[in-house]
C-alpha cells in the first residue's frame, strides 16, 4: 500500500513538469518542459533550421520518459509485478536526463534578467510634505529563461526518477522474497505430505501380517 502511494506521488510529479500545457497562444506560457522545448524545436523547423543538440537531446528524453511515466502510472498492477524492469528503465532515464543537463550546462550561469533604475517621481503627502519614488524596469530575455526552466525541470526528473527507481528496487525484492518463501512452504507441505503418505502404506501391510501371524499363533 505505501508503496503505491509513493509510486504514483512521484509519477505524477514527474508528469506534471514534463507534461505540455498551453494556456493563451504565447509561447511563454507553454509549460513546463515539453511544451517550452517543443517551442524551439518549431522555431528552429519554421527558420528551415536544424535543432542544437542541447534542446534536441533533452526534448527527445522528455518525450520518451513522459510516455514511460503515464504507461507505468496506469497500468500499475503490471507495473508493480514487473517492479525490478521498472526499476531498471527509470535508472536508464536517470542516466538520460544527466546527459541531456550535461549538453545545456551552459545555461546555468547565465544571466536573463537585467534590472535598470528608471525616472524618479515625487511624491506629495499635501502638508505633510512629499517623497521622492525611483521606478525599477525589469528585463528578462525569455529564450534564456525558457531555456534555464527547462535545465531546472531536467535536474528535477533526474532526482524523481532516482526516487521512483529505488522504491520500485525495494518493491521487487520484498515481492521476490515473498515469492520464494510461498515456494518453500508449499515444497515443505508436499514434502510431509509425501513423506506421511509413504509412512503408512509401508506400515499397512506389516500390520496385516502381524495379525494374520498372531493369529496362526493362536490357532
Amino acid at each position: 500500500m505505501l508503496f503505491a502511494i509513493f509510486f504514483a506521488f512521484w509519477r505524477f510529479m514527474q508528469i506534471i513538469t514534463l507534461q505540455e500545457q498551453q494556456l493563451t497562444d504565447k509561447p511563454a506560457t507553454k509549460i513546463p518542459t515539453m511544451g517550452m522545448l517543443a517551442y524551439f524545436v518549431n522555431g528552429y523547423v519554421n527558420l528551415n533550421q536544424l535543432t542544437p543538440n542541447y534542446i534536441l537531446v533533452l526534448f527527445i528524453v522528455s518525450v520518451i520518459a513522459l510516455a514511460w511515466s503515464i504507461y507505468t502510472l496506469f497500468s500499475y498492477h503490471r507495473s508493480s509485478a514487473n517492479a525490478t524492469f521498472v526499476a531498471v528503465f527509470d535508472l536508464l532515464f536517470v542516466g538520460a536526463f544527466i546527459g541531456a543537463v550535461y549538453a545545456l550546462r551552459f545555461i546555468a550561469n547565465a544571466d536573463c534578467t537585467r534590472i535598470q533604475r528608471g525616472d524618479a517621481w515625487d511624491l506629495s503627502f499635501g502638508p505633510f510634505g512629499s517623497a521622492s519614488v525611483t521606478t525599477w524596469d525589469a528585463d528578462v530575455d525569455k529564450t534564456c529563461a525558457m531555456l534555464k526552466a527547462c535545465f531546472a525541470f531536467a535536474i528535477m526528473n533526474c532526482v524523481f526518477f532516482f526516487v521512483t527507481s529505488i522504491l520500485a528496487c525495494l518493491h521487487g525484492d520484498r515481492a521476490a522474497t515473498g515469492s520464494d518463501r510461498d515456494h518453500r512452504s508449499t515444497s515443505y507441505y508436499r514434502e510431509t505430505h509425501h513423506h506421511r503418505h509413504g509412512h503408512r502404506s509401508s506400515r499397512s501391510p506389516h500390520s496385516r501380517h502381524s495379525s494374520h501371524s498372531h493369529r496362526r499363533v493362536y490357532v
